[in-house]
């Protein structure tokens, strides 16, 4: 559907500037869309693959856990001792204009909190799968989020994308072909009306040369 626009030269000119610019626009889009897609299936996958990893690591983690509580009795005072982890981090990083968030861990030497005479070698090796447990469910939680980051992003700029396509798109096309048909009836107009002003005066023309050559021809 054309736009009411009064059909001009200047209005034509800024019409097809502007669907020069939607139709680079939608370009725009679409690559951006195709390189956020890539970029969130290959989180995807890893995330698929974390999800494995973290499930293994977690059942191996309890079950030492549950074998240090066998062996020592509740081990809930031991743990307290260990104490709070305070070297994550959250940053960003931009991907075609979408921001990503990315968490860093800081890696620090294991060092027992807890004396060796109260635990066993069952608690300590529960304390290095739980260690593992933290590192890769910060890179899982990174991952997955990045990911559902980049899947709103998608979403929007597809939303955008078919805007432009479908709409904007097609409307100045139409406001285009709208301005350009009315100035080509009107350039035939006008030709028609100077084909027929000149038909006029060259009648007219012919017509006082008639009457100039005619008292000649009397007076002879």
């Amino acid at each position: 559907m054309a736009q009411q626009v009064f059909p001009t030269k200047g209005n034509l000119i800024a019409s097809k500037k502007t669907l020069s610019l939607s139709t680079m626009g939608y370009d725009l889009m679409d690559k951006k869309r195709n390189i956020l897609i890539r970029e969130m299936m290959g989180l995807v996958d890893q995330a698929k693959q974390l999800r494995d990893e973290v499930d293994a690591i977690y059942d191996q983690a309890f079950a030492a856990l549950r074998n240090a509580n066998i062996t020592l009795g509740n081990i809930g005072e031991i743990a307290e001792s260990v104490p709070l982890d305070d070297g994550i981090t959250i940053g960003y990083r931009s991907v075609m204009g979408v921001d990503i968030p990315t968490i860093h861990c800081e890696k620090r030497p294991l060092e027992l909190s807890y004396g060796l005479y109260d635990s066993n070698s069952q608690l300590d090796y529960a304390f290095l799968c739980f260690q593992k447990v933290k590192e890769i469910t910060v890179t899982l939680a990174e991952i997955e989020n990045a990911a559902a980051g980049l899947s709103d992003a998608i979403v929007k700029t597809q939303r955008r994308a078919n805007a432009l396509k479908n709409v904007v798109i097609p409307n100045l096309e139409s406001t285009v072909k709208y301005i350009s048909d009315s100035l080509d009836e009107k350039d035939r107009e006008e030709f028609s009306r100077l084909k027929v002003i000149k038909a006029q005066k060259s009648t007219k023309a012919k017509r006082k040369a008639a009457g100039k050559a005619q008292p000649e021809t009397e007076a002879c």
